[in-house]
C-alpha cells in the first residue's frame, strides 16, 4: 500500500501536468487566432500581413495617416477607385510628405513659377492661389476634392503611369517627380484599407 506522502506527490505531479496541458491548449488557441489575423484582405485581391502593415504605418505620424485617409475617403466619395487613391496619396507625398503645411516652395527653398513669380503654394498638394482660397487649400478634404476634380478632367488618366497622371494635374516641371512615391503610396493605401 503506497504511503500518504507518495500519494500526495503523485497528486502534485498530476495537478502540474493538468496545468501544463491547459497552458499549452490556451497558448495554441491564442497562436491560431494570431495566425488567422496575420493575413488580411486588402480588397485588391492580395494580402498584407500584420507585420508588413505595422511596418508601413509605423513610418508615419498620426497627422500624416489622417491626411492619407482623407485623400482616400474623398476619392471614394468622388466615385473613384484605389488607383485614384494611390495617385492622390503619392502626389501629396511628393508635394508635402502628407503634411498640411502653411507655406510653399517659395518660402522653403526660393522656387519660383515658370513665369518668375513667387509660388503661393499651400497644403497637402502645395496648391497655388488659383486652386482656391488659403482656407480651402489648407483644408485637406477640400484640397483633395479639387485635386480629384482636375484629375478626372485629364483625358485617359486611368491608363497613364501614375506619375504622369499626377503631373498632368500638378504641372510639375519634372513629369517623373512623383515616381519615387508610387510604391510607398501603394503600400500605404493598401495598409490603410486593411485597418479602415
Amino acid at each position: 500500500m503506497p504511503s500518504s506522502s507518495l500519494v500526495s506527490k503523485s497528486g502534485l505531479v498530476v495537478g502540474a501536468l493538468v496545468l501544463l496541458i491547459a497552458g499549452i491548449v490556451l497558448a495554441s488557441v491564442f497562436a491560431i487566432g494570431a495566425l488567422r489575423d496575420l493575413g488580411t484582405s486588402t480588397g485588391a485581391g492580395d494580402t498584407l500581413d500584420n507585420a508588413t502593415r505595422v511596418g508601413v504605418l509605423d513610418g508615419y505620424d498620426a497627422d500624416q495617416l489622417e491626411n492619407a485617409r482623407t485623400i482616400m475617403r474623398v476619392a471614394t466619395e468622388s466615385g473613384l477607385d484605389e488607383r485614384a487613391q494611390i495617385v492622390g496619396v503619392m502626389t501629396a507625398m511628393g508635394e508635402s510628405s502628407l503634411r498640411n503645411i502653411g507655406y510653399g516652395d517659395w518660402e522653403s527653398s526660393g522656387v519660383r513659377n515658370p513665369d518668375g513669380s513667387a509660388t503661393s503654394s499651400l497644403g497637402l498638394f502645395q496648391q497655388q492661389d488659383w486652386w482656391g482660397s488659403e482656407e480651402e487649400r489648407l483644408d485637406p478634404a477640400t484640397a483633395a476634392k479639387r485635386f480629384f476634380e482636375v484629375l478626372t478632367e485629364v483625358d485617359g488618366w486611368e491608363d497613364m503611369r501614375p506619375t504622369l497622371a499626377a503631373n498632368a494635374v500638378q504641372g510639375n516641371d519634372d513629369p517623373h517627380h512623383y515616381e519615387p512615391y508610387e510604391r510607398g503610396a501603394t503600400e500605404l493605401v493598401q495598409a490603410l484599407r486593411t485597418v479602415a
